[in-house]
């Protein structure tokens, strides 16, 4: 049995396109994964979309892990609640100046606080200033991701008040798999 799922790409093309959100409360954290790390990048790629049917990188092997998180250009911007990891972004430098937010999401437990907003509007600001932490990339001219209907009921509004514009929209046809949560099991 498949599903429809509506796919809209989403983009800035100006880092005065971006608007911040507010700030969170409480003692919420914004840090670069400065050490490549197939085992913490497959961790939060689970924890954050286990229950919105990500799975297009759950079969990846240890090695495609790496060769993501080692590219040249690829940032993993955590936050954190009082140490514990509540959500990422992971930003992929593209050939031309072009960045995309491959990821974004927040953990279950950490939605609804006001802080995907707020991890949204610091992980752009980063794709904006990439070049300056990777002088071997030109500036960035473009940052671009996508959502679905799949993502959770906020993403596009977040997405939008943020200032990312849409510019392209398909309808697929995937199978309806059943969400396999953060790991096997976890909602058996």
């Amino acid at each position: 049995m498949s599903i429809a799922v509506t796919i809209w790409s989403l983009e800035q093309t100006s880092p005065q396109d971006l608007r911040p959100a507010a700030e969170p409360v409480g003692d919420i954290r914004i840090v670069r994964a400065e050490v490549p790390s197939p085992e913490f990048s497959r961790f939060l790629y689970s924890a954050v979309g286990g229950d919105i049917h990500w799975n297009d990188r759950l079969n990846l092997t240890h090695a495609q892990w790496r060769e993501i998180v080692e590219r040249p250009g690829a940032e993993t911007w955590v936050a954190y609640d009082r140490g514990t990891p509540a959500g990422y972004v992971e930003l992929d430098a593209q050939d031309d100046g072009v960045v995309e937010i491959a990821y974004f999401g927040l953990a279950p437990a950490f939605r609804g606080r006001r802080i995907g907003g707020h991890l949204l509007a610091y992980g752009t600001a980063r794709a904006w200033d990439l070049a300056d932490r990777w002088p071997e990339r030109p500036p960035t001219k473009r940052v671009w991701l996508h959502t679905c209907s799949l993502d959770g009921p906020h993403a596009m509004d977040n997405y939008q008040r943020r200032g990312f514009r849409l510019f392209d929209t398909k309808v697929t046809e995937e199978p309806d798999t059943p969400t396999p949560g953060p790991w096997p099991g976890a909602f058996a």
